[in-house]
């Protein structure tokens, strides 16, 4: 699950039913169940869930498949009857509702009619944006959905460094978006959505990390987090990102002087068990680490979620981490435990 402060977290709470708190503790066991006896065992359904809203995206980021037009599965934007009926399946259970994977979600028309619907059923709701579609009356409809955590991506305070990661991305545009919500939350006396900066630190911004804190003070939003950047050819670092404060890198350099991932992969994985990812045209994979659905577990458009949380092709893909994470490709370059840090 996301990290939370204090507010975050109250919020999140008060969505809690006793059937959300049963699957949770279910879940739970079942994952410790499977690291006690190293056999998969899963009760329950998940905790969290990833919503792909599209695909698309306006920005050129370099180790992005929307940005790089890279994507070898198809292209497209979530319906939202889709959508609806999806959530009717497991929204008893479902105490998180993350509205990405890629893509950029203001781009899907529909996008904010979904986020409302989900929180008619209580679900506590999340998106992350570059903020560059938070126009005055955007982000007013933003708050009046129901959105209860909007993570908007800041990656430098200069429009130079800026724009060196979010490739034809504008930070007045950002920094614009950004004040239309703080705006809009003052305007209509609403304590959602909590709104945090996250900075992507890699080498040519991670001189700007105190600047980063005082432009949020400035602005208003809740809370700045950094977070470490997925090098896809990070042995070579072909664009030059993997910053030189290793805190804030997912990679080592080994005896060799070669980077590595400093993950260690245990064979265990706790968002195997509590959590997944569902694309736009409903396939379930995993985690969102698998960009573009090699690992595909299922199709909504053929089997209700609740038979594909327990299939077959799950139990085998949740085997396989328990008995040699490290021979997933999916898992050989995961952030897992040194991703994000708060400020």
């Amino acid at each position: 699950m996301p990290q939370f402060n204090t507010k975050d977290a109250l919020n999140l709470l008060r969505k809690l039913t006793f059937a959300r708190l049963w699957n949770a503790c279910k879940v739970w066991a079942s994952f410790y169940i499977t690291q006690l006896t190293s056999k998969p065992v899963q009760w329950g359904y998940p905790i969290s869930i990833s919503f792909e809203p599209t695909t698309s995206c306006n920005l050129r980021c370099p180790e992005c498949p929307s940005g790089l037009r890279s994507f070898s599965r198809p292209t497209g934007m979530l319906q939202n009857n889709f959508f609806k009926e999806t959530i009717d399946q497991v929204h008893q259970h479902l105490m998180y509702l993350i509205f990405y994977f890629q893509g950029e979600p203001y781009l899907n028309p529909d996008f904010l009619q979904m986020v409302q619907y989900a929180s008619s059923k209580n679900i506590y709701t999340a998106t992350s944006t570059n903020a560059h579609y938070l126009t005055d009356e955007l982000a007013r409809k933003t708050v009046e959905s129901g959105l209860d955590r909007l993570i908007i991506s800041i990656d430098g305070t200069t429009q130079e460094v800026y724009s060196q990661y979010r490739v034809g991305g504008k930070l007045d545009k950002v920094i614009e978006g950004a004040k239309n919500i703080v705006k809009w939350k003052k305007e209509l006396n609403s304590s959602t959505p909590f709104v945090f900066f996250q900075f992507l630190v890699v080498k040519p911004n991670e001189h700007q990390l105190e600047d980063i804190k005082k432009l949020a003070a400035e602005i208003g939003v809740d809370e700045v987090r950094f977070k470490t950047a997925q090098v896809y050819d990070y042995e070579t670092d072909p664009n030059q990102l993997i910053p030189n404060n290793s805190k804030f890198s997912r990679y080592k350099k080994n005896a060799a002087g070669v980077y590595e991932p400093k993950n260690k992969l245990a064979n265990r994985c706790w968002k195997l068990w509590h959590a997944n990812v569902i694309t736009w045209d409903g396939l379930v994979v995993p985690c969102c680490f698998d960009k573009d659905a090699d690992h595909p577990l299922g199709s909504l458009q053929q089997h209700s979620f609740k038979e594909i949380w327990h299939n077959q092709r799950y139990q085998q893909f949740r085997k396989s981490i328990v008995q040699s994470r490290k021979n997933i490709d999916i898992c050989s370059n995961c952030s897992e435990g040194v991703s994000v840090w708060r400020d």
